[in-house]
């Protein structure tokens, strides 16, 4: 685990205020809401060259909270922010099977085949964004991690990046779940015996997912054209900023 660890901290990104924000590849990064970033912070990431912010929340979920930052209108006027929700929260088998949110790699497959539309909405959406993007959904862990072991699969990355970039996510948010003024209804912090235990269960998950995983057959099937699939892989080896 200290060699995970360490890989961990070199990807982390620094954008004042943001949580669970991570480097996927390239000029593709992954992280918690974004009302949580500051002024600065998103001043940092334009530094960082990000000009495209792709939101996969529920219109429900993007209401602004009291604890949030005060933010600038200018701040954000430099970025496009597309909202691409990745799923229905009315979807019955949704709601029974994986409610009320996706949070277990083991359910990444079922949410692929209940929203495939949804999900290449977002690879349309990373193709024709201009400059870096960040992913983001609520925690920054499972609907942005799932967008980004797709991303990684149709890169070639290998288990152990994948596994790492999960293990970032999950404990990522685990860390703000320390510090929350109150409990997660769903997520309560994990000390870090439980965290591991849980880490090694859904690590197996992830990799079983991944495995069966085929990123640019599942675009070509779902109306992504070879000039996005050609325009995402572009992004992603692209030097990050």
């Amino acid at each position: 685990m200290d060699g995970i660890s360490t890989a961990a901290k070199q990807r982390g990104v620094h954008w004042d205020g943001a949580v669970n924000a991570w480097h996927i590849a390239g000029g593709l990064y992954r992280m918690g809401r974004r009302e949580w970033l500051t002024d600065l912070g998103w001043q940092q990431m334009y530094d960082a060259g990000i000009r495209t912010v792709i939101d996969l929340r529920t219109l429900r979920e993007q209401q602004p909270r009291e604890v949030d930052p005060e933010v600038s209108a200018d701040a954000t006027a430099r970025f496009e922010i597309v909202h691409c929700p990745t799923e229905d929260p009315e979807d019955k088998e949704f709601t029974e099977r994986l409610g009320p949110y996706l949070k277990d790699p083991a359910h990444y497959a079922d949410y692929v085949r209940l929203f495939p539309d949804r999900l290449a909405a977002v690879f349309k959406a990373i193709a024709a964004a201009p400059g870096g993007v960040v992913v983001h959904c609520a925690a920054g862990r499972d609907r942005s991690g799932l967008i980004a072991v797709m991303l990684q699969n149709l890169s070639g990355a290998g288990d152990e990046e994948i596994v790492r970039g999960y293990q970032q996510g999950m404990r990522g948010i685990n860390e703000r779940h320390r510090h929350h003024r109150a409990p997660h209804a769903h997520d309560p912090f994990l000390e870090e015996d439980a965290l591991e235990a849980l880490l090694a269960s859904r690590s197996v998950s992830l990799l079983e997912f991944a495995h069966s995983l085929d990123t640019s057959t599942f675009l070509r099937a779902n109306g992504v054209s070879e000039a996005e699939i050609s325009a995402i892989r572009a992004k992603l080896n692209a030097p990050a900023r």
